[in-house]
């Protein structure tokens, strides 16, 4: 982008300043000094930049330099005015820059907030989209990483997960973020490349922590649609122990439809695993054990080695489940069924939670 021509008013008054220091050698006053800083913050509000601005003054000050500063006091007390002039007028325009930095800031958390919690009226939610690299007519999916601690996009991993980002893919629309602690991406439904990238990046950042990938949606409700599905997942990660690096909403989809009807999925526990509550130690033991056998693939010298016990009392508490139950883990009939109430258990936080 070419740079815009410096307008000369804002170096208005400056080769008269000169002249009037080299035959007095007086300092600027302090209006003069509030004048530069004006003059600061309205280049920077016309887009231009502070070295080019420097510069002219530079190329100013030779062309006007006084000639009644030839001795060295005179020229001493000029380029004391040159000095004065040009701080004042880089504090001027570094306070219109930050100014403009807390107001883009707090534009783009606003519209952060607003794109991941759906609000706002969505026509325009999507012409402010534009500003921010995003295009909401198109499908989008949204990554979230949870690390150990909280987040903010100030700290030291975001930014580290950005520069590896904008590294890899300095020309794609990406949208990174931090949202109640975690980390976001929201990128092109049409270039998984990029979210499995930010995944990879943000659980070595994290140090191990977990990244949930939603669905790819359209519109601008779809943003929000994949955020929840992520956070779904990282949510039923939790409760189900998965310990994944990357959970992929679309590999998870069988549970939400296992408690779409919640009332059904808690009478199922209850009427399939309800009898574990008599068994000695109660019911957590032996719902371990069905939840470790399952996982194994139904192996028992497999089960009893993640459960630290030995396969005869593996065996018995599979048989102390048969007696409780009246369903046997090891008959393929009873086993979808044990199987489907020990993962419903496990989203219902049951037995910790009566039903």
């Amino acid at each position: 982008m070419t740079e815009p021509e410096i307008s000369e008013r804002f170096l208005e008054g400056y080769a008269q300043i000169l002249a009037e220091v080299a035959e007095t050698g007086r300092r600027l006053t302090r209006d003069e000094l509030e004048t530069r800083r004006t003059l600061g913050r309205e280049a920077a509000e016309a887009g231009h930049q502070l070295r080019a601005l420097v510069r002219r003054h530079l190329a100013e000050t030779r062309a006007a330099w006084p000639l009644a500063a030839s001795g060295a006091a005179a020229s001493g007390a000029v380029l004391g005015a040159v000095e004065q002039t040009v701080d004042a007028f880089a504090e001027g325009f570094e306070r219109a820059q930050r100014i403009t930095v807390r107001r883009e800031e707090a534009a783009r958390r606003e519209f952060i907030d607003d794109l991941l919690y759906g609000r706002s009226d969505l026509g325009r939610l999507a012409e402010r989209a534009t500003r921010f690299g995003l295009r909401l007519s198109r499908a989008h999916a949204v990554a979230v990483a949870a690390g150990p601690e909280a987040y903010s996009e100030s700290d030291a991993v975001p930014r580290s997960v950005e520069t590896a980002l904008l590294s890899r893919f300095s020309g794609r629309k990406i949208l990174l973020t931090t949202k109640d602690g975690r980390l976001v991406c929201i990128a092109p439904g049409s270039q998984p490349d990029v979210l499995r990238y930010f995944a990879k990046q943000a659980h070595v950042a994290t140090d191990g922590g977990q990244v949930a990938v939603g669905r790819p949606h359209r519109g601008p409700g779809g943003v929000v649609h994949s955020y929840d599905e992520a956070l779904d997942a990282l949510d039923l990660a939790q409760r189900m122990n998965l310990d994944d690096p990357v959970l992929y909403a679309a590999d998870l989809l069988v549970y939400p439809v296992l408690t779409r009807d919640r009332q059904a999925m808690a009478d199922l526990v209850r009427s399939e695993l309800g009898p574990l509550k008599e068994a000695r130690g109660g019911a957590e033991p032996l719902l371990r054990t069905l939840s470790v056998y399952f996982d194994a693939g139904c192996v028992a010298a497999e089960t009893a080695r993640r459960l630290s016990l030995s396969v005869r009392a593996l065996t018995y508490r599979l048989e102390r489940i048969h007696q409780l139950t009246g369903s046997d883990p090891s008959d393929p009939m009873h086993r979808y069924t044990l199987q489907t109430a020990v993962i419903g258990a496990r989203l219902l936080d049951w037995p910790a939670n009566e039903l």
